[in-house]
């Protein structure tokens, strides 16, 4: 009896031992920071420090592809489950990312200082609550982008909101978001760069959530019935609040930006999800 009870003692030891950057365990037998990038890599981003305009990070939190020349993430990609709600505080320790290569210029928590633009959040604060650690992962810069106040504080809120809501409700949600163009309107008025032309402010604000049941073997399940809520938003203090109002199709932000969304799933599952415009509720 001794001898099983000390191998699952050293079992959940070794488990333990695996999630020292974040509590949350992997699903589907995927690292963590497979599953953030579960449903494609939209650029083809790789870690080579020659790639500036397509750097690929990862992180148990969140993956992106990250432009050295426009000071922000192309896009970021992250699965949300109730795994990762919890009840951690919302750490709001804004700094430089160390995952850049040293030699790059590094955006810091002062560099969005007096320009009119909040610091907006790609993976939002409260998709990550689990842990300490989760939640500050987020305020990483290289997480954000130059966003219109209401722009973040209001169409993005609600959107993020209705995520979670849905996740609470017993879904989990594929999420990648991006943004695209140059030149915004913030409280200051319009601005194509801040930082001393260091940081491009983009024109428009991208996402495509993919929603499931809450269940494993993720990317077999996705089929040409699964929900995909697809918006495209101009990054202007006149937008309007409900996100519905911007919804589009995947085909659309993939013409607008270059990229290949949801490329691992079955082409004919693609052709039929991406050419789509959501008509489901919003609230």
């Amino acid at each position: 009896m001794f001898k099983y009870t000390y191998r699952y003692f050293l079992f959940f030891l070794l488990l333990l031992a695996g999630c020292k950057e974040s509590e949350v365990m992997p699903r589907n037998s995927l690292t963590l920071e497979e599953e953030q990038l579960l449903l494609g890599n939209p650029s083809g981003a790789t870690a080579e420090k020659s790639n500036q305009s397509n750097y690929l990070i990862t992180k148990p939190q969140y993956v992106l592809s990250y432009s050295r020349e426009r000071g922000t993430p192309n896009w970021v990609s992250w699965h949300v489950t109730q795994d990762w709600l919890g009840t951690a505080d919302r750490q709001d320790d804004f700094r430089a990312d160390p995952a850049l290569p040293e030699e790059w210029y590094h955006v810091t928590a002062s560099s969005y200082r007096g320009s009119g633009f909040d610091r907006g959040h790609n993976t939002p604060s409260a998709d990550r609550t689990k842990t300490a650690a989760d939640n500050s992962a987020t305020f990483l810069m290289t997480n954000m982008i130059p966003q219109a106040p209401k722009s973040n504080q209001e169409l993005w809120a609600n959107l993020e909101d209705y995520t979670r809501g849905l996740v609470r409700q017993g879904m989990e949600v594929y999420v990648v978001m991006g943004s695209y163009g140059r030149g915004g309107t913030g409280s200051n008025g319009s601005a194509k760069t801040i930082d001393n032309g260091r940081i491009t402010v983009p024109s428009r604000i991208w996402k495509v959530l993919v929603l499931l049941p809450e269940g494993n073997n993720d990317l077999e399940r996705i089929d040409s019935s699964t929900r995909v809520i697809a918006v495209d938003t101009p990054n202007t203090n006149t937008v309007r609040t409900d996100w519905g109002t911007y919804r589009t199709t995947v085909d659309a932000i993939e013409e607008a930006t270059g990229y290949n969304l949801l490329s691992r799933l079955p082409e004919k599952v693609q052709q039929v999800l991406e050419s789509q415009v959501d008509k489901g509720l919003t609230r």
